[in-house]
């Protein structure tokens, strides 16, 4: 949901504009990211290994202290031009307002070791808000709304980045330039029928076009890992990092993408005695062309795939893409009664009904979730009956959708095919020559770019996923100076929707009723080879024979599919603050916040190693890959502690300023599977990169390797408002990050990077090391003038 709040014209005319200017030689050195070294455990016992032990070493012993990532050259500089103008067209009865606003930034990328290049970007935002509201009678008004943002990410340069001289070198191809138009349209219409009646229509649609412009027109596939190629094969001099070439894309987007949404939403008020009672309805439908990624080069459509190196002299192509269209559409009504109990006690009552359908790229729907019902209860008490003390509560349930890209790969064709090869030689572009097959092409989801079946994708008796909330707070004065106040919060997940990729375990159930399922082997390991499911409850799959004719539904309970555990996430805060609100002199407010998140299921998507694959999670894929899940969520942090304040010097002069100190966030160490430290059963980790909960031969939930330090950011301002231009010009020095704190807020969750197939797994050079920091302090100078 995205709510922005905008202004409207009134009587009277005003206008204003702003300037900001955030130079370069005012920001902070950006910290570079050296390999750390990561311990290297002892050998462990492996019954399977030709001397009986699993021994562990560095991908590369030659990297601890080296440069990952040259990062100090790292910087941007930005400007912002914005303006506003609003009143009457004609006085009490129709009003305009106008603002736009353009945001030009500069900044340099200069990537990892490995990739051996430096970009130099040019981004340009441009925004354009505008409203007309006309009062056509003293009970009727119609608004109308527009809003475009054009922005255009990417513009500039590459060349090749020396890591022995940190310079940048020979120019390498234009940068791609990634668009994203969107524009938005809406009317709202309110009607004052009498007193206690009200009746509101808002009707909204927008339009999204986010293509690629590919500059880089390469022929060749780009390069992975190129630090892992065989040395033999490398001419002297090559270095550490091996062979790279100009292509920089691993996949492209179509220049079609775009999707839409449009909408309506209906509400009527009524106020009967101590009653207000509202009922509206909801109808939105979202669509989107032409989504995700590409697989085939478009400058070289005989190259649909990528290198990517590993130990060992092995190399594998990997083919990765499912673009495609899909469309979902929303569908609710609500009831809702706000009774004034007593004088001093509010009772909130309502219910929600909402209809959720995902649809594939032919239009058929793979998900349809009708009636659910959310019950909504909060109530308000003013204890003393003059506003200085009131407790507060709510409890409700919450159905969420599943938006639609989970189409992408979950209901449409998609493809993620990898090839092993060993080689005899690297050419000039880092390409493998003297290329020996090594076993058949695998997809670890069978992914074979083939069409699915939406009634096998999906669980026949699927729920749709939702949580329950509750909140209890009060707020109380202390004084005429002073508030405070304590609000809990507790989130707990009922129900959740993602997939599962274990057809061998419904193999497995099938079996037990007697049927054999190789006379279904079509429709178990085919293209529908992942069905999205709820976790953790009794699924009911729906499973077609070979060749057409006769389905069979086969009932998968928890303990079917292997999981120890069912769905969980927990989520439990508890905020305080002291406030002394503006006294035209000073403020300032203090919170603390005490967080806990544990389960095995953040959300519907996976931040640890950047999975955004909707609802098609790494998580539940198979009970292997939840052995050891269950932990703290990634993205909670158990200590938050937020200050802010002002200080008014002289009419003219204020000063303010920020806190924001939070504890770390959970680290993890990914790698293979099981006590012998060697296991791939689902043949995610083929070639390392970490997917198991396990590290080493042990299991290792999140959160139990660490957390990420504290981090502390401070924000500083200076604002001079002069008195000879009416306190209206305004100049203004921001300070952010005042500390220049350089810390790791996520670091690299993958512990071994890769498995020899006999008796050595390599561990991840880069395990533990920083991949987000702070930003480093900037510096933002602005003049504004409002009239």
């Amino acid at each position: 949901m995205i709510n922005q709040i905008g202004k409207r014209g009134t009587n009277e005319w005003h206008f204003g504009a702003q300037v900001v200017w955030q130079p370069r030689f005012l920001e902070g050195t950006p910290v570079n990211n050296r390999y750390g070294n990561p311990t290297i455990p002892a050998s462990i016992a492996n019954p399977n290994s030709p001397d009986g032990l699993t021994h562990f070493q560095l991908e590369d012993p030659k990297k601890p202290g080296t440069l990952n990532q040259y990062r100090a050259d790292n910087k941007q500089w930005e400007t912002i031009y914005s303006a506003y103008v609003g009143g009457p067209l004609i006085q009490d009865k129709l009003f305009m307002f106008l603002a736009a606003e353009t945001d030009k930034t500069q900044s340099n990328n200069v990537e990892s070791a490995a990739a051996q290049k430096v970009q130099y970007n040019r981004d340009q935002n441009t925004k354009f808000y505008g409203k007309l509201d006309w009062n056509i009678t003293d009970s009727n008004i119609l608004e109308l709304t527009a809003l475009q943002n054009h922005s255009r990410t990417g513009a500039g340069s590459t060349y090749k980045f020396d890591y022995n001289t940190l310079k940048s070198g020979a120019f390498v191809t234009k940068n791609d330039v990634t668009k994203d138009n969107a524009q938005f349209y809406l009317g709202h219409f309110t009607s004052y029928i009498t007193d206690a009646a009200t009746l509101s229509i808002l009707y909204g649609k927008a339009n999204f076009q986010d293509p690629v412009v590919y500059a880089n027109t390469s022929p060749l596939p780009f390069i992975s890992r190129p630090y892992n190629q065989n040395p033999a094969f490398l001419p002297p001099g090559t270095g550490p990092n091996g062979i790279v070439n100009a292509q920089t894309n691993t996949s492209w987007t179509s220049p079609k993408a775009s999707n839409n949404t449009h909408g309506l939403r209906v509400d009527f008020d009524y106020k009967l005695g101590d009653h207000d009672l509202a009922v509206g309805i909801d109808n939105m439908t979202y669509a989107a062309s032409h989504q995700g990624p590409d697989q085939t080069n478009p400058f070289n459509p005989s190259i649909n795939y990528y290198w990517r190196y590993y130990p060992g002299n092995i190399v594998r192509k990997r083919e990765i893409g499912w673009a495609t269209s899909m469309r979902m559409t929303q569908k609710a009504y609500y009831l809702q009664d706000d009774w004034q109990v007593a004088s001093n006690v509010l009772l909130n009552i309502g219910v929600r009904n909402d209809h959720f359908t995902n649809y594939n790229d032919q239009g058929k729907p793979f998900v349809d979730e009708k009636n659910q019902w959310e019950p909504r209860i909060g109530a308000s008490w003013d204890v003393m009956g003059d506003s200085s003390f009131k407790v507060y509560g709510n409890a409700g349930r919450y159905y969420l959708a599943l938006p639609d890209n989970a189409a992408e790969r979950a209901a449409n064709i998609s493809t993620y095919e990898i090839t092993k090869y060993s080689y005899t030689g690297i050419d000039a572009n880092g390409i493998p020559t003297g290329l020996k097959q090594i076993g058949g092409v695998s997809s670890p989801d069978g992914e074979f770019g083939l069409p699915k079946n939406p009634q096998e994708v999906t669980a026949r008796n699927l729920k749709p996923e939702y949580v329950d909330e509750f909140i209890l707070g009060f707020d109380k004065k202390f004084n005429d100076s002073w508030t405070y106040g304590a609000k809990a919060t507790w989130r707990d997940l009922k129900t959740a929707i993602d997939d599962e990729c274990s057809p061998g375990q419904i193999a497995t159930k099938m079996t037990s009723m007697g049927l054999n399922p190789g006379d279904y082997s079509d429709s178990l390991y085919g293209a529908s080879y992942c069905r999205l499911i709820n976790p953790g409850q009794t699924n009911t799959m729906l499973i077609n024979k070979n060749g057409g004719g006769s389905s069979v539904l086969v009932s998968m309970s928890q303990k079917d599919w292997g999981y120890i555990n069912g769905v969980k996430r927990k989520i439990g805060s508890l905020n305080l603050y002291l406030e002394h609100p503006f006294d035209g002199k000073w403020m300032g407010r203090v919170d603390y916040t005490f967080s806990r998140g544990f389960g095995n299921t953040e959300g519907q998507v996976r931040s640890d190693f950047g999975q955004s694959d909707v609802s098609k999670t790494e998580d539940w894929d198979s009970w292997q890959l939840m052995d050891g899940q269950d932990g703290e969520l990634s993205n909670i942090r158990k200590h938050q502690i937020r200050f802010r304040g002002a200080y008014q010097i002289t009419p003219e002069w204020l000063v303010s300023g920020t806190l924001l100190a939070q504890s770390g966030t959970p680290k993890e160490c990914l790698g293979y599977y099981g006590p012998t430290g060697t296991g791939d059963p689902t043949g995610y980790n083929g070639g390392g990169s970490g997917n198991y909960h396990w590290c080493h031969g042990v299991r290792i939930p999140p959160g139990k390797a660490g957390h990420t330090p504290w981090t502390e950011q401070v924000n500083l301002g200076l604002h001079y408002a002069p008195a000879f231009a009416d306190h209206k010009l305004g100049f203004n020095l921001d300070v952010i990050n005042a500390l220049n704190q350089h810390k790791a807020v996520q670091t690299d969750p993958a512990g071994e990077a890769a498995f020899d197939g006999v008796n050595t797994v390599y561990i991840n050079n880069s395990y533990g090391d920083g991949i987000f920091w702070q930003p480093p302090r900037m510096v933002r100078l602005s003049v504004q003038y409002d009239y």
